[in-house]
């Protein structure tokens, strides 16, 4: 198609003896001065009445209702802080606001023994260089030899002992032990006994007044402890359920006169807010609380302003960063439809009504009067009330499970925390060929702190039990034989079984056990063999007290699930430094098989 209209006569046009004809079209509007002065023009003066009419029904103002825009506002509510953290063994404790909520739910114990050995050997170190220098720097420099013999490291010296294979097997744990054994203090031997609640000066052959200063500086070294890392005071402070691989904790804070009560059940670690929690009903040890005084706040509120609104001066009538009608949406995105919808339609129906709150609370409107440009006094009620129906819907609000709290909880948790690489790591799957769920210790901490591939840990451990184990007396037959049986087969030594069970009392709900493979060793006769035990806390959990380890059945999913260890650091309230060590659990990658197979015919193979 030409671009161009060629005329015949060009001269006739110029003219005007001959005419074309044209469209003109304006896609803006703007007051154009054409004089010095400024003042006409920003008067935007309107010929035709009409036009200006027109473009108001064009535009939809004329289907919108004659309401007044609010110029002043007065807003009265109530505030009731966090009394009580609620854990799940019963124990109830005061709310410690200096201690985020996160640190004091996710808190996980620092074993410094794992399967009745040595463990995080780097942390206990680092404890004992912390004691040597409070000796040293308060003049006790003497009492350091003694502190050495009194909390020594100890190394396995014979590398054929099967008991300390989990140390051996491993160089480079076996090397920083031995490093250290003899040379240094094992500070989390002592940390241990002062927590028991002992003395440094036990079993050291001290005299006052030296033995009642060293008493002290322990007391001092606990503390510092306490501060390097954060560690709950007792078992019974431990939120997380083994059984459910997830967090559960409540909270209490009395809703005016009232007890009422938030549940974290269903918490999988990571980020901590008020989503994760839901109202629940009081029970005996929720306290009530008094009355809170109301609190009054008179502002002018504020538009809702955003990117690409549409702006009320005539200038900018029709300018707008960010073009509406090319965005792209499905008919299932209904967050890009509803937005759409309030930058176009409702954009200027939204005002903003600051208030400020202190964290670690949840706060009730009592009321709300807006006053508009004609005088007029409105009461605002809630687009929601506690009788209304059903389907009614409010932002931020906290979801009902046995109670109703319309109030909004604002949590004090943390912004942002740094987090480690994970320390542990056990996917958990389903094998349905072998009918169990293993779980799969893709991660393992070493007893010298180090964190590496549970397959290989699983595989120097292997090794080093089958270099122990003596050539057969007997010497097996050979024959022509093409097929041969095979009793069972062994799967890696970092996959644990769970087996299914049934519940007590139960003939049809099943739980997941954890149980144990052999180690089949070639070359191996006449003996039990050994059960691999697991290498990770998380899977490890009740195996000192020789208490059956239990998972429900619906926790591991089709798609399986992730548990890992990870420490975590952040800035609190006056920059305090907060760590601690916690789980998460996230969603795994599918069903896997292990390998495991009974009463199979195999090839013979020479």
């Amino acid at each position: 198609m030409n671009r161009y209209l060629v005329a015949e006569n060009i001269q006739n046009v110029l003219s005007g003896e001959t005419r074309i004809p044209t469209t003109v079209s304006w896609n803006r509007l703007e007051g154009r001065p054409r004089r010095r002065d400024f003042g006409r023009s920003l008067r935007a003066e309107v010929r035709d009445p009409l036009w200006l009419i027109t473009r108001q029904w064009q535009f939809g103002e004329f289907d919108a209702d004659d309401a007044g825009s609010p110029v002043a506002a007065k807003v009265a509510w109530k505030t009731n802080d966090i009394r009580q953290y609620h854990f799940p063994d019963g124990v109830v404790k005061p709310y410690d606001a200096t201690f985020p909520p996160e640190t004091v739910i996710e808190a996980r114990p620092i074993m410094f023994t794992l399967g009745r050995r040595i463990h995080n050997v780097d942390l206990r170190l680092e404890l004992g260089r912390r004691w040597k220098q409070m000796l040293e720097s308060s003049g006790y420099s003497g009492s350091v030899t003694d502190f050495r013999e009194k909390y020594p490291f100890v190394v396995p010296e014979d590398p054929e002992k099967k008991a300390d294979f989990p140390i051996t097997a491993h160089p480079e744990a076996w090397q920083v032990l031995a490093a250290v054994a003899g040379r240094a203090i094992d500070g989390g031997e002592l940390f241990l006994r002062l927590s028991d609640g002992g003395r440094a000066s036990d079993g050291i052959e001290l005299e006052d007044p030296e033995k009642s200063e060293i008493d002290a500086l322990g007391e001092g070294f606990l503390s510092w402890v306490r501060t390097l890392f954060y560690q709950p005071d007792d078992l019974s402070m431990d939120c997380w359920r083994s059984r459910n691989l997830e967090y559960e904790a409540r909270i209490s804070t009395p809703n005016g006169e009232q007890a009422a009560a938030l549940s974290a059940s269903g918490y999988r670690g990571g980020r901590l807010d008020w989503f994760s929690f839901n109202a629940v009903a009081p029970n005996g040890n929720d306290l009530p609380g008094t009355d809170p005084a109301i609190n009054v706040s008179s502002f002018l509120p504020a538009t809702v302003q955003f990117e690409g609104m549409p702006c009320k001066r005539h200038w900018r009538f029709e300018e707008g960063a960010i073009n509406f009608g090319d965005i792209d949406v499905d008919t299932t995105d209904i967050a890009k439809l509803l937005l759409i919808e309030f930058g176009l339609v409702f954009a200027n129906d939204w005002f903003l009504l600051p208030i400020d709150l202190p964290a670690g609370s949840l706060t009730a409107i009592q009321g709300l009067v807006v006053t508009n440009v004609f005088g007029e006094r409105y009461w605002i009620n809630p687009s929601f009330t506690v009788d209304g129906p059903i389907q009614s819907w409010s932002m931020f609000k906290i979801t009902d499970k046995g109670a109703v709290d319309n109030r909004l909880f604002i949590p004090a948790t943390v912004p942002m925390a740094l987090e480690s690489s994970p320390v542990e790591k056990v996917h958990f799957i389903r094998d349905e060929v072998s009918n169990m769920v293993w779980g799969i210790e893709s991660i393992v901490q070493l007893t010298d702190g180090s964190s590496r591939s549970g397959r290989e840990v699983g595989l120097e451990l292997n090794a080093k039990y089958r270099a122990s184990v003596s050539e057969p007396s007997t010497i097996p037959q050979e024959n022509d034989a093409k097929v041969k049986y095979k009793l069972m087969t062994s799967v890696a030594e970092h996959w644990i079984p769970f087996i299914p069970v049934h519940i007590d009392g139960e003939n049809r709900e099943i739980q997941l056990q954890r149980a144990s493979m052999p180690r089949l060793l070639d070359g191996q006769e006449g003996v039990v063999p050994d059960k691999i035990i697991p290498r990770t806390q998380i899977l490890q959990e009740g195996l000192e007290a020789e208490r059956a380890y239990y998972i429900a059945e619906e926790e591991v999913e089709r798609a399986g699930t992730v548990v890992e260890s990870q420490w975590r650091r952040c800035r609190w309230r006056g920059g305090r430094v907060v760590v601690w060590l916690s789980y998460r659990r996230t969603v795994g990658r599918g069903e896997g098989p292990s390998g495991l197979a009974f009463d199979s015919i195999v090839a013979n193979r020479k």
